[in-house]
C-alpha cells in the first residue's frame, strides 16, 4: 500500500513537472490551465481540414486576435504551381481564422501568411510568416473491380499555355458502380432513378496535375441511407464563390472548405435529383428533379424520371415548375428509336451496345408495369432526360439540354415552347414551327434532308450542357454553347462503332428570326479518340475568353461479352481561345469516370469583401 501511495504520487508529480514545463499542451478546465492543444507562429493552431469533408484545406485560428489584410500563399514543390489570394475580412471572421486552400497531400507543406493582428488596440503586421502543415495522403472509398489503379486519377499534362497556368480546375468525377450503391429502388409509386447511385470523386487539379483539394464526402454521404446518397453532380461556383450542386434526395451549397451553407432534402412532391442545379441571377436556383408521385393517363401512379424543372428561393420554397410532360410530347419516340441501348446515360452495358429500340418494343412497354430510368416514352420512363438547365434573365425563360430528344429547347415563364434546336424529325403541330432554321455565316438558309445539312452544320446529337454565353450575347442574337456528345449522329447507328466522335459547339442563334448558325466547333478531327458517349461538358469561361471542354468517358473499352468496362475512361480536359481549334490547355486523367470539369476562381472563394448592411 505504501509502494502505491509513493509511486501515485511520483507519477502526479511528474504530470505536474510536464504540464509546467509545457504550457502550450496542458489540460484541464475552468480552474486551471486551458489551452489543450499546441499553438504555432504568432497568432494560433492549425486546425486541418476544418469542417470534415475538405482534408487539404486548414485554418489557422486567429488566437484571440482580431486579424485583418490577409494573403495566403502555399509554397510549391519545386517545379509547381504556386497558389496565392488574398482572404477577405469577411472570410477571417467566417472562419475564426486564416482559411488555407491547396495543400499537397501527403505532404510537409510550407504555408505562408501576412497579416495585421489587433489585440487592445495595438496592432502587429506580419510579413510571410511560415507554418509548417503536414497534410495526410488523399484517401476516400473505391470500387473493388479490377479497372481501379488509384484513389484519384492520374493527371497527364500534355499542354499548357502560359496565360493558362494559373487554372485550377474543378474535376466532378465519380467511382464504378458498387454493390452497396445500386441496391435501393423506390417501390411505391412505381419506378424513378433511386438506383442510380455511384461514390463521389471531386477533386481539383493544378496545372501541373498536382491534387490541391478534394472532398472526403463520408460526413455527407451514406449509401445505406435513401436521402443521404445519390451522384453528386450539377457543381457550380455562384457568384459568391461557394458551390452548389444535388445528389440523389437532396440540393446542397458548401464554400470551399467544407462548411455547410445548406444541406437540404428535396420537397416531399419531387425526388431524384441529377445533373442540374443553376444559380439564377435573382438569387434562386433552378433544380432538375422529377415527379414523386404522378398519375400517368392510364390511372399508373408513377415517379417520373429526369422530367420536372424546379426554382426554389434562398429559403427552400417552390416558387415555380416546368413538368415536361405537360409542355413538351412525352411520346415523341424519333430519338428513342435510334438510340445505343449500350450506353444510356450512365447506364452503360456494352452487351447492349449498337442495339436500338423498335417500334414494336416501345409500344409493349405501355402494355406492363415496367417503370424507373429506362428509355421510354411516356411519363415514368426516361423519356425527355434534361441533362442541363441554363436561366435567361432577358425574357424569363430557361434552357434545357434534353438528351433524349436530342434538343436544346427554350421554354418560356408561361410554359411555352419558345423554339427547338435540333432535327425537325418527329416534332408534329406547334411544335414544328418552333425548329430553328440553319443559316450560314452569311444569312442564307442551308439545305437539309431529314436530319442531315449541307456543309459543315450539324444538329447535336444526345448532347450536354447547353449554357447561353451572355458575355457574347445581345439582345435577340444569342450564343449558346453544348457538348455534342453524337450518339445517334443523323437519327442512326453507325456502320462500326469507331464511326463515332464528340464534338464541342457554339451556335448563333436569332430569336427574332428563328436561324441558327453553326459559328464553332471542335472534335470531328480527332474522331474517335474524343468520344464520349455520356455525361461531359462545354461551357465558355469570361475570364480568359475561353472555352472550356471535357470529354468525359472518352477512351473507354468494353468486354462485349460481359458488358463491363475492360479498362476506364481517360477523360480529357481541353481549353482554347475564342474562336480558335487548336487547344491552349490539354490534359487527360487517366482511369476514371468522369461527369464535369471546369476551372474555379480561388478569387470569388476568398477575396470577396461583403459590406454590412448588404
Amino acid at each position: 500500500m505504501t509502494f502505491q501511495k509513493s509511486a501515485l504520487a511520483t507519477a502526479c508529480a511528474l504530470a505536474g513537472m510536464m504540464i509546467v514545463s509545457t504550457p502550450a499542451m496542458a489540460i484541464g478546465g475552468a480552474s486551471g490551465p486551458h489551452v489543450g492543444y499546441p499553438t504555432t507562429g504568432k497568432i494560433g493552431a492549425v486546425n486541418l481540414n476544418p469542417y470534415g469533408i475538405a482534408p487539404l484545406t486548414a485554418v489557422i485560428r486567429n488566437g484571440g486576435y482580431t486579424v485583418t489584410d490577409v494573403s495566403v500563399r502555399i509554397v510549391p514543390k519545386e517545379g509547381g504551381q504556386e497558389i496565392a489570394y488574398k482572404v477577405s475580412d469577411t472570410q477571417v471572421r467566417t472562419h475564426g481564422g486564416i482559411p488555407v486552400f491547396g495543400l499537397y497531400p501527403d505532404w510537409r507543406n510550407t504555408v505562408e501568411v501576412s497579416y495585421t493582428k489587433t489585440s487592445e488596440g495595438k496592432s502587429e503586421r506580419v510579413e510571410k510568416e511560415a507554418y509548417k502543415i503536414y497534410a495526410g495522403p488523399a484517401n476516400i472509398a473505391t470500387a473493388g473491380y479490377a479497372g481501379v489503379k488509384s484513389v484519384f486519377p492520374k493527371a497527364k499534362v500534355r499542354k499548357m499555355s502560359k496565360e493558362f497556368e494559373d487554372r485550377l480546375y474543378l474535376i466532378n468525377n465519380m467511382i464504378a458502380a458498387t454493390p452497396n450503391t445500386t441496391r435501393v429502388v423506390w417501390n411505391n409509386p412505381m419506378g424513378g432513378a433511386l438506383e442510380w447511385n455511384r461514390y463521389p470523386q471531386n477533386a481539383i487539379y493544378d496545372t501541373k496535375g498536382e491534387l490541391r483539394w478534394y472532398m472526403e464526402p463520408s460526413r455527407i454521404y451514406d449509401p445505406d441511407n435513401v436521402y443521404k446518397a445519390g451522384i453528386m453532380m450539377g457543381f457550380r461556383q455562384n457568384n459568391d464563390g461557394a458551390f452548389t450542386w444535388g445528389y440523389g434526395q437532396r440540393y446542397v451549397k458548401y464554400d470551399l472548405m467544407g462548411r455547410e451553407i445548406f444541406n437540404r432534402q428535396l420537397p416531399d412532391g419531387y425526388a431524384d435529383f441529377s445533373h442540374a442545379m443553376d444559380p439564377m441571377q435573382n438569387g434562386n436556383y433552378l433544380v432538375r428533379v422529377a415527379s414523386s408521385d404522378h398519375v400517368r393517363p392510364d390511372g399508373k401512379h408513377v415517379h417520373t424520371v429526369r422530367d420536372v424543372i424546379i426554382e426554389v428561393d434562398p429559403n427552400g420554397q417552390v416558387v415555380d415548375e416546368w413538368r415536361l410532360w405537360d409542355i413538351l410530347d412525352p411520346y415523341r419516340d424519333t430519338v428513342l428509336k435510334v438510340l445505343d441501348q449500350g450506353a444510356v446515360c450512365l447506364n452503360i452495358d456494352a452487351s447492349q451496345a449498337g442495339k436500338t429500340l423498335s417500334a414494336e418494343e416501345l409500344a409493349r412497354m405501355d402494355q406492363n408495369d415496367k417503370f424507373g430510368d429506362i428509355v421510354g416514352s411516356g411519363a415514368g420512363r426516361n423519356w425527355v432526360h434534361v441533362n442541363s438547365v441554363d436561366y435567361d434573365p432577358t425574357d424569363d425563360s430557361i434552357i434545357i439540354s434534353s438528351r433524349h430528344q436530342s434538343a436544346l429547347i427554350k421554354i418560356g415563364r408561361d410554359k411555352q415552347v419558345k423554339w427547338i434546336m435540333g432535327s425537325p424529325e418527329g416534332w408534329k403541330g406547334d411544335f414544328a414551327k418552333k425548329v430553328l432554321k440553319p443559316v450560314d455565316k452569311n444569312g442564307k438558309p442551308i439545305t437539309c434532308e431529314g436530319s442531315t445539312c449541307e456543309g459543315d452544320f450539324d444538329w447535336t446529337w444526345t448532347q450536354h450542357t447547353a449554357f447561353k454565353i451572355d458575355e457574347k450575347s445581345k439582345g435577340d442574337i444569342i450564343y449558346v454553347s453544348a457538348f455534342d456528345n453524337g450518339d445517334a449522329r443523323g437519327m442512326e447507328q453507325p456502320a462500326l462503332p469507331e464511326m463515332k466522335y464528340s464534338r464541342a459547339v457554339i451556335y448563333r442563334i436569332d430569336q427574332k428570326k428563328m436561324t441558327i448558325e453553326q459559328v464553332w466547333e471542335y472534335g470531328k478531327e480527332r474522331g474517335h479518340e474524343l468520344f464520349s458517349a455520356v455525361t461531359s461538358l462545354v461551357e465558355y469561361q469570361p475570364d480568359h475568353d475561353s472555352i472550356v471542354m471535357y470529354s468525359a468517358t472518352a477512351g473507354a473499352l468494353y468486354d462485349l461479352k460481359t458488358g463491363a468496362f475492360a479498362s476506364a475512361p481517360n477523360p480529357t480536359i481541353m481549353e482554347f481561345r475564342w474562336g480558335e481549334t487548336t487547344p491552349a490547355v490539354e490534359i487527360q486523367l487517366k482511369d476514371c469516370t468522369g461527369y464535369q470539369a471546369w476551372p474555379f476562381s480561388v478569387e470569388k472563394a476568398f477575396s470577396q469583401e461583403i459590406k454590412p448592411g448588404k
